[in-house]
């Protein structure tokens, strides 16, 4: 497929087709906030203007540090019309955690809230040294420090919209959308950089596939900050003329009044949700109705759940999805049609202009159907490379293109995808991603702590949780539940270990690496 037939789109030509096809279709209602397809494309000039004023030039990194809110959508979208490049960070990120994002991207300027679910951001920034950062700006709130929202949309005032508008029709499919960082076996994030054109591609066709419509409610409740909220969740609504209703937290009942009130035709999310949904003693008491299409993943999907999902909540669609940052976000998804056992034992097939292939590591040979491999692909959706990491970048995508998932699955003949095992080690903490490699380095950053392992195990909650095994050093008084107290405060809550086992000695393998299996084993015993 030629570059010129795939990235012919840029984000901001997306929202003014959008505006002339939808008009006056509500776009996202957020609380009172209520705006219109040709609103929000106005709201996009006009924080387009803002940026300009501020000095921000294409390619300069903008960092977004809140939850789902429609003021996320309109300064991604605002900063990306003129080339800048979107940065998230995730909302439950430590003031460290945040700081290596910010240092290692670049940023210069920072997008988030005074505060939300009593944590304040700025706060947690303090006393970190991020000598790229030159402007706070506060889309909600006022902390009497730092510009609010209404001032700095203020200042674009002195900016016109022809000068947006003709620096946007000079950036290209090609030019770089955003920066979404992921950890990998190393410890350290690393930044995926996607462009407009793959990015705008990738979620037409995955809309396509799952069947996401002009006339769906959508209740994004997937964060902003990850790609199944930014690019699955408001991408997706722009392209396809859905209206958008961001979700700051998940209530349940919340959810299923704003499901009566709303509308709501679209939920994605993990299994747990819907479970939760099936499971509340109170379902019946709302009317659920008008709910058409589940798109779910990120854990095991009961066939059972899937044969519930659509007699109890009345779903006509579900389907699950398989996809990493790298891939823009999406590899593979279920068909609409798709019977109950598939949709539960595979991740669908390819989304379209995308191939899968199982390859044996070793030999680096495709394997054949039904047997296990590594997954790669190649295609549209392959991420330009790793931020300022070549040689990263090299040891993922092969030379003609194919990109290496450190994941191990199964195809079929009907090139439907089984995922079964992760080289990464990952495990999936209620929807998020968990590197132990990423938690033991900065485990081993408390004092006390020797040496350090991490496992994913099962948990009826939340799908799979942390568990560390700590070797202390011979003066130190370390117990469960101060190392479990340390990792609350030092790291996200999703990473930090559930339980904790202080041990004289961890297992090796002959190469004098932790041996991860024989913990895993211990833990079953």
């Amino acid at each position: 497929m030629s570059e010129s037939v795939v990235l012919n789109r840029t984000l901001s030509e997306v929202v003014e087709t959008a505006a002339d096809r939808y008009g006056s279709s509500l776009a996202i209602e957020d609380g009172e906030c209520k705006l219109s397809f040709s609103e929000l494309n106005i709201a996009r000039v006009d924080c387009a203007r803002a940026f300009h004023a501020a000095g921000v030039n294409k390619g300069d990194r903008i960092a977004i540090w809140a939850p789902n809110m429609y003021q996320w959508v309109v300064a991604a979208i605002g900063a990306q019309t003129i080339g800048a490049v979107l940065v998230p960070l995730n909302t439950r990120y430590k003031g460290s955690e945040a700081s290596y994002i910010l240092n290692s991207s670049g940023a210069s300027m920072l997008f988030t809230v005074a505060e939300f679910l009593g944590v304040r951001y700025s706060e947690l920034l303090q006393g970190q040294d991020i000598p790229s950062l030159k402007r706070i700006v506060l889309m909600e709130g006022d902390d009497g420090e730092y510009q609010t929202w209404d001032q700095f949309l203020a200042s674009g005032h002195v900016v016109s919209a022809q000068t947006v508008n003709a620096i946007a029709a000079s950036i290209l499919p090609t030019d770089t959308l955003d920066i979404l960082y992921t950890s990998g076996t190393t410890g350290k994030p690393k930044g995926v950089v996607t462009n407009h054109g793959q990015n705008i591609l990738t979620y037409e066709g995955w809309s396509s596939r799952v069947g996401l419509r002009s006339d769906d409610n959508y209740l994004i409740i997937n964060p902003f900050f990850h790609s199944f909220g930014c690019k699955a969740g408001w991408l997706s609504a722009l392209i396809t003329g859905a209206t958008m209703y961001p979700v700051k937290t998940f209530d349940l009942d919340a959810t299923l009044i704003k499901i009566e009130r709303d509308k709501i035709s679209m939920i994605p999310g993990p299994p747990t949700i819907y479970q939760s949904m099936i499971s509340h003693p109170d379902r019946d008491k709302y009317d659920l109705s008008s709910l058409r299409l589940a798109v779910t993943g990120a854990a095991p999907v009961p066939v059972e759940l899937v044969q519930k999902m659509r007699d109890i909540l009345g779903f006509e669609v579900v389907v699950t999805a398989y996809g990493l940052t790298e891939a823009s976000g999406t590899v593979s998804a279920c068909r609409p049609d798709d019977d109950a056992e598939t949709i539960s034992t595979t991740s669908g097939a390819a989304i379209p202009g995308v191939e899968i292939k199982c390859v044996d590591t070793a030999t680096e040979q495709e394997v054949p159907f039904g047997e296990p491999g590594e997954i790669w692909f190649r295609g549209y959706n392959v991420m330009q490379g790793y931020f300022n990491s070549p040689e990263e970048t090299a040891r993922t995508i092969t030379e003609d293109g194919w990109m290496k998932t450190g994941d191990i699955g199964v195809m079929n003949e009907r090139g439907y995808i089984r995922i079964t095992d992760r080289i990464k080690e990952m495990f999936i903490v209620g929807g998020f991603n968990c590197y132990p490699a990423e938690i033991e380095s900065t485990l081993c950053s408390m004092p006390g702590v020797a040496q350090a392992a991490i496992i994913g195990v099962p948990d009826e909650r939340m799908g799979e949780v942390a568990r560390g095994y700590v070797i202390a050093n011979h003066d130190a008084d370390l117990t469960q539940a101060s190392v479990i107290s340390w990792c609350r405060d030092h790291m996200a809550n999703y990473k930090a270990p559930r339980t904790v086992e202080i041990v004289e000695e961890l297992p090796l393998n002959a190469s004098g690496k932790v041996d991860k299996q024989v913990l895993r084993d211990r833990q079953k015993s």
